[in-house]
């Protein structure tokens, strides 16, 4: 067992988070990862209103009497949802940790200060690290470029960023972006990070509501099987790799298109589609580099239990034998 200051922080008995997923993240597999012993993480706006929020957090305690936390990602919208109103139901119903994602959580700190609910911020640069720790946040993942998502605009991998933000730090650093397995969890916790946080993995897990025919399509990738959008605006995103986002990316290599141009390729309900119906071509999906080590779609229990289990050996075994030869 691994016991860091993440797993203090949250309660938790082993180093892994659930991060939030848009359309992904809600009861059934949140309560799949937390009664496995890591820590799961609903997606605020999945759900369509703060209320129905606040009844999918009391059907997830349903199901486990485990920690869970909620993400609320504060992104730039022409009709933004109610933000507010959907963290009030947050320190509402109860909840004491909060994955923040997107703009500063600034705004929302007195909030969840004053409900003792414990932040833990998604940066994708040292300096919104520092920012995160300066504001208040109890811990901050630290998003490498082979994240699923928006990655940031400086392309710096896991491997130099992680180690880069601990160093910078004095509150716990999860890294994610290309964390998968027991080798990639004990490499974060070599590089200092506390917990490494996995989202397309636990995708592709039994508990995952998204449509088989995407978990059977991410077993079958490779570490080439994603692509990288929105280059020429400055808000990458990477995606899985489809006839879509290679539409996308086409379009964009032009050197003159316009988000016009592609937001009907892109629109969020398209997505959805792919989750729900598993029309893998009808739009984009996102997926980091990680699904390359995607090999089969197991339970949260056996997933999360593999993991530990084997990053125990290898340190125990691989690494002491290398150490002694």
């Amino acid at each position: 067992m691994f016991k860091t200051r993440i797993t203090e922080l949250f309660g938790i008995k082993h180093p892994i988070i659930q991060g939030g997923m848009q359309w992904v993240g809600t009861g059934e597999l949140v309560s799949a990862v937390s009664n496995a012993g890591a820590l799961g993480i609903l997606t605020a706006l999945t759900q369509p209103t703060p209320e129905a929020l606040s009844k999918e957090i009391e059907r997830t305690r349903a199901m486990t009497d485990q920690p869970f936390g909620v993400n609320l990602t504060v992104l730039p919208a022409i009709e933004p949802p109610p933000y507010e109103e959907y963290a009030q139901a947050i320190v509402g119903s109860g909840i004491k940790i909060v994955e923040t994602a997107g703009r500063s959580p600034e705004p929302f700190m007195e909030l969840f200060k004053e409900y003792d609910v414990k932040v833990i911020h998604k940066c994708t640069s040292v300096r919104h690290a520092l920012k995160a720790q300066s504001v208040g946040c109890d811990a901050v993942t630290i998003d490498g470029f082979e994240c699923a998502g928006h990655p940031g605009e400086d392309d710096i991998p896991s491997l130099v960023l992680l180690p880069q933000t601990v160093e910078a730090l004095d509150i716990p650093v999860a890294g994610c972006g290309g964390f998968s397995d027991a080798k990639s969890l004990v490499a974060a916790l070599a590089l200092g990070g506390e917990a490494i946080v996995m989202g397309t993995r636990f995708m592709a897990t039994k508990e995952s509501l998204i449509h088989q025919n995407v978990k059977v399509k991410m077993t079958e990738a490779d570490e080439r099987s994603t692509n990288l959008m929105f280059r020429t605006m400055h808000n990458t995103a990477r995606v899985f790799k489809n006839s879509v986002s290679d539409e996308v990316v086409e379009i964009e290599s032009s050197g003159n298109a316009t988000f016009e141009d592609i937001k009907d390729l892109v629109a969020g309900t398209r997505g959805r589609v792919v989750f729900e119906e598993g029309d893998l071509e009808h739009g984009i999906w996102s997926a980091g580099i990680s699904v390359a080590r995607v090999k089969d779609v197991v339970s949260c229990d056996e997933l999360v239990s593999r993991l530990v289990s084997d990053a125990e050996e290898i340190i125990a075994g691989r690494l002491q034998a290398v150490r002694a030869s």
